[in-house]
């Protein structure tokens, strides 16, 4: 290991490795040295802690004067001496400056192939719900703050909300924490632990038989854009994301279908459409007047993005009260009641048949599902009064 008073000449005059490293000592100052590689050269400072080797980089020798790199190679030297190790202070250093609003884009960055939908959710949970923390460092949220933090969005936003971001912060946690070593255990068990998590039932309403005339009617009166945004939810099951983005080079009216590129689970979806589909998409695409979207909005996105005016006005006029997932609800409900098999159903709605070695052999194409939606849609419009 060569040893030479390191000035900014004997620096430059060394060469670079031809291969590895090579680590000159200075002979002025002890523990402190160059890092020469083959196409780098870097101050370092090492010394003893706690009886094992240290070692610190300073800095690049083209942006460091040797006397600069040497007085910081002094001061490191100190701190070694001291028994503190460098190293582990910067580190320590770099994890409080992981903050909540840093770790959620580090897990945006590494899971690139999340949805479109699944990253405003998140989103949302960091900028609205757990905005007081987005400067807080990640391993500075305690268990106390969690519970505190879960009920406060309980009851301002609801607690199925409450539940979802703490299930956010939870898996960005964990993201941040597979890279650290002396990050705290994730303080989002602590609800696990206390059993605070709030209970959730899924929501069991729909659009009756009895209730359908009633909004069927009050659908009718609207204007043309959210009539038909309403029906295609009816007779198709979409989900309100889906059907808001449906390009018309996606609709094939020809043949009778709908393809789906991106959906909330990752796959596509081809579906068939109803003669009453097609036919209502038929009259809409005469008059799309060159909008690439079935259903075009005022907004800077160009598609529809605006609903709950018009859910208002349909649910006073009808008596109904609905949600557009409720149509998803009335849809399936209304072919499980037809039979429609098991397989289908699933398709229908996109739904994977996680674990099921029987599903996996099973191919539900776009025409073997265009019996059923057929039936579904006759059964919708006899429940409707509405004559053919």
């Amino acid at each position: 290991m060569p040893s030479l008073r390191l000035t900014r000449r004997t620096i430059d005059d060394i060469s670079f490795a031809a291969s590895g490293q090579i680590l000159y000592r200075d002979t002025l100052l002890s523990g402190f040295g160059l890092r020469v590689g083959s196409r780098s050269k870097v101050y370092f400072a090492e010394g003893q802690v706690n009886r094992e080797t240290c070692r610190v980089t300073i800095g690049r020798a083209d942006l460091f004067a040797p006397e600069v790199a040497r007085k910081k190679a002094l001061a490191l030297l100190g701190e070694m001496a001291e028994g503190r190790n460098p190293n582990e202070e910067k580190r320590k250093e770099t994890v409080e400056r992981v903050t909540l609003a840093v770790a959620f884009e580090r897990f945006f960055e590494a899971r690139n192939k999340l949805s479109p939908h699944t990253i405003t959710n998140y989103g949302r949970t960091a900028k609205l719900y757990l905005k007081a923390w987005r400067k807080k460092p990640m391993n500075q949220i305690t268990r106390q703050m969690v519970l505190a933090k879960h009920q406060e969005i309980a009851k301002v936003h609801g607690e199925v909300t409450a539940n979802n971001a703490m299930r956010h912060l939870r898996s960005v946690y964990n993201f941040i924490a597979a890279t650290r070593d002396d990050f705290p255990p994730n303080p989002v068990l602590i609800l696990s632990q206390a059993r605070a998590w709030y209970r959730e039932r899924r929501r069991q309403t729909l659009v009756t038989a009895l209730d359908l005339p009633m909004w069927w009617k009050a659908v009718m009166s609207e204007p043309d854009y959210s009539r038909d945004f309403l029906l295609t939810a009816l007779f198709t099951g979409m989900r309100r994301g889906e059907l808001m983005k449906l390009r018309w080079e996606n609709v094939d009216l020809a043949a009778r279908t709908l393809h789906l590129p991106t959906t909330k689970n990752g796959d596509p979806l081809n579906l068939p459409l109803s003669a009453f589909l097609a036919d209502l998409l038929t009259k809409r695409k005469e008059q799309a007047d060159g909008s690439p979207w079935v259903f075009p909005g005022p907004g800077k996105n160009g598609h529809l993005v605006e609903t709950k005016k018009f859910l208002l006005r349909v649910s006073t006029g009808s008596g109904v009260n609905f949600t557009l997932h409720d149509l998803r609800r009335t849809f399936i409900t209304i072919a499980e009641s037809l039979d429609v098999p098991y397989y289908a159903l699933k398709r229908l709605l996109n739904h994977r048949a996680n674990g099921d070695v029987t599903g996996g052999y099973i191919v539900v194409n776009a025409e073997r599902l265009r019996g059923p939606v057929e039936l579904v849609a006759a059964r919708i419009l006899e429940l409707a009064n509405v004559r053919q």
